[in-house]
């Protein structure tokens, strides 16, 4: 059986090691809705996330990595009940010399915090819940960043409008 090729989404001839941010969603096997709910739906204005038991163990472990990982700083998340999305600024004192191509990214900072923070989470749940990849976005300039800060800000929002707009279709 011959498995689909998948689309190759990194900037063509990056260095995933270069000192930047990154926007990076991590999804739950099978979309399962396992780390949070959304609450306060009846006021659009103001919805929470009140995590589950999978969503405090990975609130804990992205609130450690600040302290983990001096070179890398969380900017901004949330963890939605599917997916968590991250903010992440790469600093490193000392840049790789070696450029780190879009075919061998998976030596990148970023995939090695994301494999990481995936490990960490699977070994106290005692089962793997993470889809195997994750997506990523190079943040370009500080309207990028302010946007894609905002887009993080707004997704309990977002994601109450998106159920509403599903049930009435």
């Amino acid at each position: 059986m011959t498995l689909p090729s998948r689309k190759n989404y990194r900037l063509k001839n990056f260095d995933y090691n270069t000192n930047g941010t990154y926007f990076v969603t991590v999804c739950v096997k099978d979309r399962k809705r396992i780390l949070s709910e959304i609450v306060g739906a009846g006021v659009p204005d103001c919805p929470k996330i009140e995590l589950l038991k999978h969503g405090i163990v990975a609130d804990r472990y992205i609130k450690q990595f600040n302290d983990f990982y001096d070179y890398i700083s969380v900017d901004k998340y949330i963890i939605m009940p599917d997916h968590i999305h991250l903010l992440l600024t790469v600093n490193q004192k000392e840049q790789s010399k070696t450029c780190v191509s879009a075919s061998d990214s998976k030596n990148s900072v970023i995939a090695k915090f994301v494999s990481t923070f995936k490990r960490f989470c699977n070994k106290e749940f005692g089962e793997n819940i993470w889809q195997t990849r994750y997506y990523d976005h190079i943040i370009r300039n500080q309207t990028d960043y302010n946007e894609t800060y905002e887009y993080i800000e707004n997704n309990p929002l977002n994601w109450i409008l998106k159920q509403k707009e599903t049930e009435s279709n």
